[in-house]
């Protein structure tokens, strides 16, 4: 229960930057607002919903009314009932966003982009599906057909998270990139989905060089022998996206809204975060912080 005392009080600092700014802007817009302290105060809320993705269990009613409703009583004293619960979730999308941000990690001028899909329904069930209508789209990866969305993804070599984009299920890998890395230096890795000339003389031009896998059909070009290793290092992206999946529970087909889709996969993001041990390269001294290899 210590991690879970110190996650409220990590979450409870950032909120009370962030409630302040809040209310202010709700003043701003010009009209009337209800604003009425609920019974359960809003970081407790972002504190159960992030809890449950570092759980074992696979559904989130199973785990507030057996777990939270059982459990974790004495440290919620004024706990609601689960259909009110739902009813709260929506009101944390905010506020998980800004905690999000709070908890991601450093450039170390080795980065790794890549994108996974995240399928909200089975693909016999396409023709049905109402829920993301207007939202998902049909999409293609490695596994086959799929209709959802796409997480892409950008982590350090520590497995560190450094920005998140979601995008319908047909977008191209490349179209969020440039907006992922504004703030990142270094060097870029990435696989063939994401050659393009018109990306690397963008991104080079804010001080990050892209590489990535050639097509067969094209011309043998040099590269550093660092360099060649780094892409060979691409799976340790696609760990953390199995961590998210298989650990965190970023995707599943019981989604009633796009809020809570929304929800669930940025409590995951966070969660993730909260790994004691993520998929590193161990490039670095624990003890000194330099690199190991320079």
């Amino acid at each position: 229960m210590s991690e879970l005392i110190a996650m409220f009080c990590d979450i409870d600092d950032v909120g009370k930057g962030f409630e302040p700014l809040s209310q202010q802007r709700l003043l701003q817009d010009g009209q009337r607002h209800r604003v009425r302290q609920g019974q359960l105060a809003l970081r407790e809320i972002m504190t159960i919903i992030v809890q449950f993705h570092r759980s074992h269990y696979r559904d989130f009613k199973h785990y507030y009314t057996e777990y939270v409703a059982v459990h974790l009583r004495p440290y919620f004293p004024a706990l609601v009932s689960y259909s009110r619960f739902v009813e709260l979730m929506p009101r944390a999308l905010v506020p998980l966003c800004t905690y999000l941000h709070s908890r991601k990690g450093h450039c170390t001028g080795i980065t790794f982009v890549d994108s996974t899909p995240l399928a909200v329904c089975h693909t016999k069930r396409i023709g049905r599906h109402k829920v993301f209508e207007g939202y998902a789209t049909r999409g293609k990866c490695s596994m086959g057909w799929y209709f959802g969305f796409k997480l892409h993804l950008m982590v350090n070599d520590q497995g560190e998270l450094l920005a998140f984009r979601v995008s319908p299920g047909e977008g191209d890998d490349r179209d969020p990139v440039a907006r992922m890395a504004k703030e990142l230096w270094g060097h870029l890795y990435g696989d063939r989905g994401y050659l393009s000339k018109v990306l690397h003389d963008a991104l080079w031009g804010n001080g990050l060089k892209l590489i990535t896998l050639i097509r067969r059909n094209m011309k043998p070009r040099l590269m550093r022998l660092w360099d060649r290793l780094m892409l060979r290092q691409r799976g340790l992206i696609e760990s953390v996206n199995d961590q998210l999946k298989n650990i965190s529970q970023i995707e599943h087909s019981r989604h009633r809204s796009l809020t809570g889709f929304m929800v669930n996969l940025v409590a995951g993001l966070i969660a993730y975060t909260y790994q004691p041990t993520k998929p590193s390269l161990g490039l670095w001294r624990a003890e000194s912080g330099l690199p190991v290899v320079v």
